[in-house]
């Protein structure tokens, strides 16, 4: 048996919510060997996951809950239970900006510098700050916020800047429901980002570094936290003669503060609602001192292309979007999880051939979060980078990635993502503020079978309105879902309106329940947890009081209860 000589175990988030922390304790308690936390590798799917390192080599194993299985197949190096990288994934992704995700303790200052961690700092100290951003533009590397604006570009425009002072923020908002990708980084590589933001003051003459980061990752901010105090520990915040400001602000979770101007009202104490740009925040930011603000990924990428040259990280990727790109997967496919592929790999290889998802299965793909477009499976063989995915009218975003699979109704995803954005409006434009609010209603008439064929028309001429009329990229892509949806998926919005019917059998609205007598066994479990007594005695669903909750669906243990076209159940007289 080979020796033992380290165990990992994965307690970024997901691995916590997994059970992680009680495995941990099991370890510390039973192991007999180094028990390190690290964090998240990517593998969400298969948390909590543990590394046996021993001297042959290291071994994952998945789904590590409880005593018993951590005896038998960890520290007996059983072959149940060891996590199996597919030939696909391993074909596709490509580890770069994550390759010490989840191999290193996230709080060890040693461990990151073992691994090479502050060596690019250390190069760029050697360099003129001229040099350091003709580096960064000579990568090619785009801001990985969604906007995708030249980071370069954005960094000389700071640098050229005569002031007092100059601010220097990281956007780590991150307000895409389904987006966790700056959470894993921060939890995992803290001081990989914050290595990216020493450059980037070195780069650019910045005084004080701001990294604004929703308060809902406590995780993430206790190991920037400890990250920072590390960092004054060993003099690394004395840049260019001065000592740094490395300020962490918590945000309140509004979606709208992922915006730059209304990120930085908020960090100036008011209240986050965006601004008109000229003059851009690299003329006149936070507290009115030039200002540039790049998000979690974009900085992780600083080390990269400093350490390796940003000749040769250009060499990744497409002609106008180098690098590779961090996607945070969910929705209908067998491994939901973070990934890391090269730009200008195809959708249908992150969603097949990575993600694991049955192509059969597989009706669109949501991309850019909820002000991104569903794009059908159709297009799949599409390239993602910033400019093809814009052509299809979806957006890259910050990398959310949502498979939606066949049994999904496209107008009821669009009602979904639209509830969403409208209520997350910061109010201050009236076509965002009205016109957001007055689509949702109409996608509501809808859904609940009260459209009219005017509605689609409506829906069609409103939204590029909105687009256009809004300050900032919240309205200005919002209406995407909806747009999107009317595009490729036209023909749902026409049968909900004429025909009254959702194919997918997903708007309650439009949908009975009903009880299959052949397959019902009389369990009464259906009877027994129906909250409004809707199913009598002799097992027959009265859909005039029914609320389609799906209670009855879920606990049958034969399937005998099932949606079914609007009709076709029992109504009471």
């Amino acid at each position: 048996m080979a020796e033992i000589r380290k165990i990992k175990v994965g307690t970024a988030s997901c691995g916590l919510a997994a059970g992680a922390g009680a495995v941990l304790d099991f370890f510390r308690d039973h192991a007999g060997v180094e028990i390190e936390e690290v964090g998240c590798i990517g593998h969400c799917y298969a948390e909590p996951l543990v590394e046996v390192v021993t001297d042959a080599g290291s071994v994952f194993y998945r789904d590590v809950k409880g005593e018993q299985a951590c005896l038998d197949n960890i520290l007996a190096l059983g072959e149940t239970g060891r996590l199996e990288v597919s030939p696909s994934r391993r074909k596709y992704e490509m580890l770069k900006v994550t390759r010490l995700a989840g191999r290193i303790c996230p709080t060890s200052f040693d461990a990151y510098v073992a691994e090479g961690g502050y060596g690019a700092l250390k190069k760029a100290l050697t360099m003129t700050a001229a040099e350091v951003v003709d580096e960064v533009k000579r990568s090619g590397l785009r801001g990985r916020g969604g906007g995708g604006f030249p980071t370069g570009m954005k960094w000389q425009f700071l640098a050229a800047k005569q002031a007092e002072k100059k601010i220097l923020i990281c956007n780590a908002d991150e307000g895409d429901p389904g987006a966790f990708m700056d959470r894993s980084m921060m939890e995992s590589v803290p001081h990989q980002v914050l290595e990216g933001m020493l450059i980037g003051a070195y780069a650019t003459g910045a005084d004080i570094l701001f990294i604004y980061c929703r308060a809902e990752y406590p995780l993430a901010i206790k190991h920037i936290r400890i990250a920072i105090d590390q960092i004054r520990e060993h003099g690394l915040d004395v840049v260019n003669g001065k000592k740094l400001d490395i300020i962490i602000k918590e945000g309140a979770g509004a979606f709208v503060c992922g915006e730059e101007t209304a990120l930085i009202a908020s960090l100036e104490g008011r209240r986050g609602t965006p601004r008109f740009r000229p003059p851009f925040p690299t003329d006149r930011g936070w507290n009115d001192y030039p200002t540039s603000l790049n998000n979690v990924e974009t900085f992780a990428n600083i080390p990269l292309v400093i350490g390796e040259g940003g000749a040769a990280f250009a060499q990744v990727g497409t002609e106008k979007s180098k690098g590779t790109k961090l996607f945070a997967l969910a929705g209908d496919l067998k491994y939901p999880g973070l990934i890391e592929v090269p730009m200008g790999t195809t959708i249908g290889e992150i969603v097949f051939e990575v993600g694991g998802a049955d192509p059969d299965q597989v009706k669109a793909v949501q991309t850019g979060g909820p002000s991104g477009g569903c794009i059908p499976k159709e297009l799949f063989d599409t390239p993602v980078d910033y400019d093809s995915l814009n052509a299809l009218g979806a957006i890259m975003g910050s990398g959310g990635m949502i498979v939606i699979g066949t049994d999904r109704c496209m107008v009821e995803t669009a009602r979904y993502f639209l509830d969403f954005t409208h209520r997350e409006s910061c109010g201050k434009c009236t076509f965002c503020r009205v016109g957001m609010m007055r689509m949702y209603e109409t996608l509501e008439r809808i859904v609940a079978g009260k459209g009219e064929m005017s509605d689609i028309d409506f829906l069609a001429d409103l939204g590029p309105k909105i687009k256009k009329g809004s300050l900032c990229g919240l309205g200005q892509t919002a209406p995407n879902p909806v747009l999107a949806t009317l595009r490729y998926y036209k023909n749902e919005y026409i049968e909900h309106v004429r025909d009254k019917r959702c194919a997918a059998l997903v708007c309650n609205a439009l949908v009975d329940v009903k009880l299959d007598p052949e397959k019902c066994v009389k369990c009464r479990l259906c009877i027994r947890n129906c909250a409004v007594g809707a199913i009598s005695d002799d097992f027959v669903i009265d859909n005039a009081k029914c609320t389609r909750c799906n209670t009855c669906i879920d606990v049958c243990p034969k399937h005998a209860v099932a949606r079914v076209e609007k009709g076709e159940g029992y109504y009471a007289e």
